[in-house]
Formats: C-alpha cells, structure tokens, sequence
C-alpha cells in the first residue's frame, strides 16, 4: 500500500483463505475457509508500524489484525487466537509474562537445494567446522552482519537480552527480553524477518528450519511463561513464602495434558521432527523437571519472583503467535480444571508412555485431528483448516523422492 493510502486510512482487505494458504503457495479447498471465500479486513496495531533500517527505498511494515468485515476477530487468524488467550487470562486477573529463545543458522548462499548447507567464509578465508560453540569470538567472520542486526534492532525497537554462538556450525541463538505475550510473538517475528533481510544484504542467509544440518543440533524457540497478578505484579507461581503455588503445579499439569494433542502446533512442519527424533537438548516428552534440559518443561533456577516454566518443544519454525497461544492456553486448561502434573524427574530417566509426544507431522496430525481439547480451546473452524493446510504441505513431501532413497535402497531386491 502506498504511504498515502495508509495515512488516509484506507482499508486494506484480503481474502479468507490466505490466512490458510500452504508453504508451497496452494490452498486447501474453499469449505474450510468459507465457499465464498470472502474478504477480511487487515487493521494495522499502531504499536507496530516500523520503517525498515535496512531498505534503502523507504519502507515501513504494519503488523496487522485480521478481522472479520463485522468487526470481530477472523477465528483463522494466530495472532488473534493469542489476543483470546490473554483476554481469557484477564478475565481471571492474571497476566502472562513470556520470553522466547530463537535460534538460527547463518549461512552461505544456497543456489541449489540439492546440495548441503555450508557456513559462509570467514575473515580468516576459511568456514567454520564447528568448534565455536559458546566462544566469544565464534563471530568475527560475521561481525559486518552482525553489526547491522544490532543496528536494525535498536532502530525496530528491538530489546535483546544475550545473544550467543550455539552448538551448530554457525548456529547463534537470541534471547528476547521478557514481557506481554503479544508483544513478544511481534518481537519474534520481527526478528526473523529482519534476520532475512539484513543478511541478504550480506550475501548470507539466514535459515531457522528445526534441523538444516545432519548430525548437528537443530534450532529451536523455547518459550518461557510466568503469570503476574493485574495490578500488583506479583508472580503468581510463587506464595509468599517463596514457595511452588498450586496454580503452578496446575499450569505444569495443563502443559503435559496438551502437548501431545498440539504437537503440531509447536512442530509444523516435516523438518520439525527431524529436531524432535534426535532428542538432544530438544525433548519431545511432557516430562517436566527442575533445570533438566532433557524435559520437555524446564524449571530454570531463579529466584521466587522469576519463577516459570519453560516449553522447549516448540522449534524455530514454528509459527510465534500460534505457539505462544497454545502453550498459554494449556497451562490456563490446566489452571481452570486444576489439573495436578506427574512427579518431576531428574538426571537420566525414561520416558513413560504417557507423556511421549507424536515423532512425525503425520501421527501429530493426526492426535490434532481427534483433540476436543484443541477444539474446545482454538475452535473447530481454525484446527480444520490448519489440518487441511497442514496435510497439502505433508502430501507434497511425500510427492519427492529423497536423495537417501536413491542411494541407499536402488540396490536393493
């Protein structure tokens, strides 16, 4: 839209079904978003109009609302299924505190998808080979790169808590500082899309696939809840006396009773489960422990007031808005109905059964497909058609031969 247009007020509408449109382009048919396939109103958050640091012909992004022409929130829409999760806190005097961990891989331009990704080059001529984990110089070759990251934050309003050198080859992970869940899901978003450009800028790409490399952690969004109660901001995860709340063990016991049922949601695409099926550091159970990084929900040591939980199973292609919203919401299913969580385990432990979560985006489809419980919590509408979307994208995987079936079973009787 022209500046123009935008400061006149003009109202931007688009189509329905966009809001379902695949990762290869396609739709899924036209009664899981409305035969008519009629229009929604896109209205800008004027919180989140950016001009773009890094465009040199001047540009701003709005972050919008999609809103049905009545007026009313598109069901279809993640970030207004996030805004229904708050409300529905605030009904109950609590407000979420989320932060996320983004992790991601800088690298080399890829011209030929056949073909492995490769670190780009350094100052010093050569690639990394994966000895940089954590070091503080693991960077330099990317300083330029970096040094505009920065710079694009500070001018996005952007707050950066740690930024770090991860165990994958070229792979840094950021910590977004702590705040409103929307706010948060706007920051992440941001940040990806300003990670894409500004590197593009560099002759690098930025890739947060789950699992871009074999043989090397992948890249996740671990995302960290506390509720504060409106008004005093006390943290209601901790009594006065610094101890564990019941509504915590509820808020714990509401995240094991979802995350099977919305694995799907946190892990949405084929890759994702190649993250979850090498498990290091990347748990795919409802196991939950104090400062164990092999459980699916993690107590960080803090202190009483930073009490919280962290969901390590969304990864770092997942969708914010819609990963932020179901994790809220499980905790609050779990709050409402004072659901009391399994034992914590620690060190070395076996996963039970029942707190095993689906290992491929089918099985996760499908435990999707036959949850009330996402229904009840995001309505039938939304989880139809993210099914519908969902299952377009896993049948075109599944119309490609892949390089490991030519080589290793053409041999074969």
């Amino acid at each position: 839209m022209t500046a123009e247009g935008f400061l006149e007020g003009r109202r931007l509408q688009m189509a329905r079904g966009v809001l379902l449109q695949c990762i290869m382009g396609g739709y899924p048919p036209a009664r899981f978003y409305g035969s008519d396939d009629g229009d929604l109103a896109l209205n800008a958050d004027p919180r989140q109009i950016h001009r773009l640091p890094w465009s040199q012909t001047p540009r701003a992004l709005a972050i919008c609302d999609a809103d049905e022409l009545s007026g009313e929130s598109s069901r279809l829409s993640t970030r207004g299924q996030l805004k229904q999760v708050i409300a529905r806190y605030a009904a109950l005097g609590l407000e979420p505190v989320v932060a996320t961990e983004l992790e991601f891989f800088v690298f080399a331009a890829n011209d030929d998808p056949a073909q492995a990704f490769r670190p780009p080059v350094g100052l010093d001529g050569r690639r990394e080979e994966g000895y940089s984990a954590f070091s503080v110089s693991s960077n330099n070759g990317l300083r330029p790169f970096f040094k505009e990251v920065y710079e694009c934050m500070a001018a996005l309003g952007l707050p950066r808590d740690t930024f770090m050198h991860e165990m994958g080859v070229s792979q840094f992970e950021i910590n977004l500082l702590h705040g409103d869940p929307l706010l948060l899901a706007d920051q992440t978003f941001l940040f990806k899309h300003l990670l894409k450009e500004v590197a593009l800028k560099h002759g690098l790409i930025v890739v947060c696939m789950a699992k871009p490399l074999a043989h090397t952690p992948g890249s996740s969004m671990h995302i960290h809840q506390s509720l504060v109660e409106i008004g005093s901001g006390r943290n209601v995860f901790s009594d006065d006396a610094g101890q564990p709340t019941a509504m915590f063990r509820h808020f714990i016991g509401g995240l094991q009773a979802g995350l099977a049922d919305f694995t799907a949601l946190f892990a949405p695409n084929v890759n994702s489960y190649q993250r979850l099926c090498h498990p290091y550091a990347s748990p795919n159970n409802a196991c939950w422990s104090h400062d164990n990084r092999a459980a699916g929900l993690r107590i960080p040591a803090s202190s009483p007031v930073a009490r919280r939980v962290e969901n390590r199973l969304p990864g770092a292609d997942a969708n914010p808005y819609l990963a932020i919203a179901a994790s809220l919401a499980a905790g609050l299913h779990g709050i409402e109905n004072e659901l009391e969580p399994t034992a914590a385990i620690q060190g070395e432990f076996e996963v039970p059964d029942n707190l095993s979560l689906p290992c491929t985006l089918h099985a996760a489809l499908e435990r999707l497909k036959r949850s009330q419980l996402a229904r009840e919590l995001f309505g039938t509408e939304f989880i139809e058609g993210y099914i519908a979307s969902k299952t377009m994208e896993l049948t075109s995987f599944f119309d490609e031969i892949t390089p490991w079936e030519r080589r290793v079973l053409a041999a074969q009787a």
